[in-house]
């Protein structure tokens, strides 16, 4: 055998989430466009395909950057996981936004069952 088994196994493992990245980015840009295309169609306007492929590869690019701003949240306070404060975080700059998803957690967390909020709590504390 020859030693360079193990560099093949992570050109096939690099090559293969390549292909994982590239499907997923290409269903993203598939409904962000069909998005797109019933807000035009519901509101009586019509977009054109190079505007709508611009709106798709612009919404797949700035899903990126949150999603790296998300990890930076999370690994500055000490965690490995993104939570909801992360997010809001991420919306400083919009604050109705901001102060929309403040608002939808709060009401999350009314309908949320007394006894999830204390195991949830309890949890936290062992974290630390």
């Amino acid at each position: 055998m020859d030693g360079d088994g193990g560099a093949q196994g992570n050109d096939f493992e690099r090559e293969e989430a390549e292909a994982e990245a590239e499907l997923l980015r290409d269903r993203f840009r598939l409904s962000a466009i069909a998005i797109a295309e019933a807000e035009a169609k519901k509101n009586d306007l019509e977009i054109s395909a190079p505007v709508m492929a611009c709106i798709s590869d612009l919404a797949f690019k700035h899903t990126e950057q949150l999603a790296k701003d998300l990890e930076l949240f999370a690994q500055h306070a000490g965690r490995k996981s993104v939570n909801v404060e992360d997010v809001i975080l991420s919306t400083h700059r919009n604050e109705h936004l901001s102060a929309s998803l403040r608002s939808f957690c709060h009401e999350l967390k009314g309908k949320e069952p007394q006894s999830d909020r204390k195991r949830k709590k309890a949890s936290k504390k062992d974290d630390k």
